[in-house]
């Protein structure tokens, strides 16, 4: 059975919120790091309780932890050590892995996310403006208090309008492909496969495999946490639009285009359903939105083709292992929305997500490198993932159309990473064990 009075909301909830922040935050000693994590910790709330208060609660908490951060609040060295190889290393250690170079490179990222000195971060969801301010102003009267505590970056979160539904601000509609827990009474939409092992996610319980060993000590600081990295990734929505116009000569003919890279029409219906136009009555609707495969369905790419985001970030039937491959994410939009007849205007705007799992190396890590950044996926060739994937102005996109596919050459990068992290998100347990350590 799954306790949802331990494991933190975020891993297992979606909250009604429309804005937040993030705090990235340093620990001058041990003593001070926990004397900061027992003032936050009546705010982060389990599982349980936010599903029991989400139609009144205006806010939402969590905590999580690096390496270093685990560190720094005093964690013994043999304990540490019980962490697996790729969360001690930290994302940084593990960039031309993960496809992070160029631009991407963590030279160039912001808020200190690069730092040794990144500790722990704060997560806000909020379900306003005003309730946002209001926690802000909490916390840093917290902060005023626990000297050597610091701040070493923040980011304000905000939902881009129309609030309807969630969605970037290339416009695409998000959260429509998510796996669902054994467990958690969720049951999954028709064509997203069976209620998954909550092990691939949690840790302390079986996994697709069985019982899972190896895991961090002691018991108490692992059991019903999770691993989650952090990617803050400045979308270029103005490149984006301009790419569109370049290469596709209507309106019409822009939104296919722009289908054709992410694999779904900005709407959210996937292209191998409805190929020609869009169709958001199918978009909005749970029971057919997600009721699709690749092999059967679409399996030399002329609906969606090879190459294309959601085929990539979900290779459905055409992969090996998924089970094993799957990620929760959780996260939001943040800077200010491009109003559509204007230019690019110089300011950040983008997604900072988190992608949950039990499995840094086999989840996360394996999607950058061999779906995300593999040239020859699917046997491609030359290309990267074309939303988020590493571009240098070399590679592909091919569309495949009879009776000669099309082929766009030079890509340019439509994402750039701005940040990242690798972090450890425990249980109320473990944080109360923390606190008093």
């Amino acid at each position: 059975m799954l306790e949802f009075d331990d494991i933190q909301h975020m891993l297992l909830t979606r909250v009604p919120a429309v804005t937040g922040r993030y705090e990235f935050l340093s620990f001058g000693t041990p003593a001070q790091g926990r004397a900061w994590l027992r003032r936050v910790l009546p705010t982060v709330e389990s599982t349980a309780a936010a599903t029991a208060s989400v139609d009144s609660e205006k806010r939402w908490v969590s905590v999580a932890f690096t390496w270093n951060g685990l560190r720094a609040v005093g964690v013994d060295e043999g304990s540490l050590a019980s962490f697996p190889e790729e969360f001690r290393e930290g994302m940084v250690a593990r960039a031309r892995m993960l496809g992070d170079t160029g631009a991407n490179h963590p030279d160039n990222w912001v808020g200190g996310l690069a730092s040794p000195d990144l500790h722990a971060i704060a997560i806000l969801f909020a379900r306003s403006e005003e309730e946002r301010d209001r926690c802000v102003k909490e916390h840093d009267a917290f902060l005023a208090e626990t000297h050597g505590v610091k701040v070493l970056s923040s980011l304000d979160l905000l939902a881009t309008p129309p609030f309807d539904h969630s969605h970037d601000h290339f416009g695409y509609r998000d959260r429509l492909t998510t796996p669902e827990i054994e467990g958690t009474g969720v049951e999954p939409s028709p064509g997203s496969g069976a209620p998954l092992k909550a092990g691939e996610f949690i840790l302390g319980y079986d996994d697709e495999l069985g019982p899972v060993h190896g895991l961090p000590q002691p018991e108490i600081l692992s059991r019903n946490g999770s691993f989650m990295a952090y990617r803050r990734l400045e979308e270029h929505v103005g490149a984006f639009r301009d790419f569109l116009r370049q290469n596709a000569a209507t309106p019409d003919e822009q939104e296919l285009l722009a289908a054709k890279l992410m694999g779904r029409w900005r709407s959210g219906a996937p292209l191998v359903l409805s190929p020609e136009r869009d169709d958001p009555t199918l978009a909005a609707d749970r029971q057919r939105n997600n009721n699709f495969d690749y092999g059967k369905m679409d399996p030399l790419g002329y609906a969606i083709p090879l190459g294309a985001h959601i085929r990539r970030m979900n290779p459905r039937d055409t992969a090996a292992n998924m089970n094993r491959r799957r990620m929760l994410r959780r996260g939001a939009t943040y800077g200010p929305p491009l109003a559509e007849d204007s230019p690019e205007d110089g300011r950040e705007r983008g997604v900072a997500a988190f992608v949950l799992c039990a499995s840094l190396v086999r989840q996360f890590e394996f999607a950058q490198n061999v779906w995300i950044n593999d040239k020859h996926f699917h046997e491609l060739g030359n290309e990267h993932d074309p939303i988020i994937g590493t571009q240098d102005g070399t590679l592909e996109f091919k569309i495949p159309k009879r009776p000669i596919r099309r082929k766009i050459t030079g890509l340019p990068a439509f994402t750039t990473v701005r940040g990242g992290a690798y972090f450890f998100l425990p249980g109320l347990r473990a944080l109360r064990w923390l606190a008093a350590y």
